[in-house]
């Protein structure tokens, strides 16, 4: 990782005491994919690069453990956590729920100017899936998906996937690293922005659903076949 996006991500929270500033930054590290599970994380390392002392990162860590993102072994150090099966099913069974909920108040609500957005949100990601590297895959989808979001007019409902968007976010970068399954992303995208275009509620929420059951199973089956070479 290099350093100089520890200093962008210390100046977009600099007016935060620096335990929470390295407590962020760390954070957004590991949900984002740009630590990994299994990743070791350095404390005397960290601090270099963060400009701090030990003593807030080592706070952070134990921090991010208590979160369940980080696991503390015993006399070999602080790993970033693996994600488990529970966990995205967890999340993922919420949020299919509310981005079925989401498409579905979308196609009643989206304007001419909403499914304008819509489409080049979704040229923009398919792009990305072509020819971008996986940050900027995760965050095309991001956009895909908040502009439908945006669309419900739904201030509570925008809310709450805002709160999962953390959690989210790190299952998509996992679910995106395998190159397998970009082209059927960017079909499942085109299949939901024509269901919004159409006006066709029940097709629209099948669509964004299997969208979501296709992130799961993708996962899942990563995360069995890493459970099978331990073995």
């Amino acid at each position: 990782m290099k350093s100089n996006y520890y200093t962008e991500m210390m100046k977009k929270y600099s007016d935060r005491p620096a335990r929470e500033m390295v407590i962020l930054t760390l954070r957004q590290a590991i949900l984002t994919g740009r630590f990994m599970p299994g990743d070791r994380l350095m404390e005397i390392q960290l601090a270099s690069q963060m400009g701090v002392s030990r003593t807030p990162v080592r706070e952070a860590i134990k921090q991010l453990s208590e979160e369940g993102l980080v696991n503390m072994v015993p006399n070999r150090g602080a790993y970033v956590s693996d994600i488990s099966e529970k966990g995205v099913m967890d999340v993922l069974e919420v949020r299919r729920t509310l981005e079925g909920l989401a498409v579905s108040r979308a196609v009643r609500r989206i304007d001419s100017e909403g499914l304008k957005r819509l489409n080049e949100a979704r040229e923009k990601c398919a792009g990305a899936f072509s020819e971008g590297e996986y940050h900027e895959m995760a965050e095309a989808d991001i956009c895909f998906h908040d502009v439908i979001l945006k669309a419900t007019g739904n201030d509570r409902l925008v809310e709450i996937m805002n709160n999962l968007a953390d959690r989210i976010y790190r299952y998509r970068y996992e679910f995106i690293r395998d190159p397998g399954h970009h082209q059927a992303i960017i079909l499942e995208h085109d299949r939901v922005y024509e269901a919004i275009s159409e006006r066709n509620e029940d097709e629209a929420v099948a669509a964004m659903q299997d969208h979501i059951d296709h992130q799961a199973k993708g996962i899942i089956t990563s995360i069995r076949a890493k459970e099978q070479k331990v073995r």
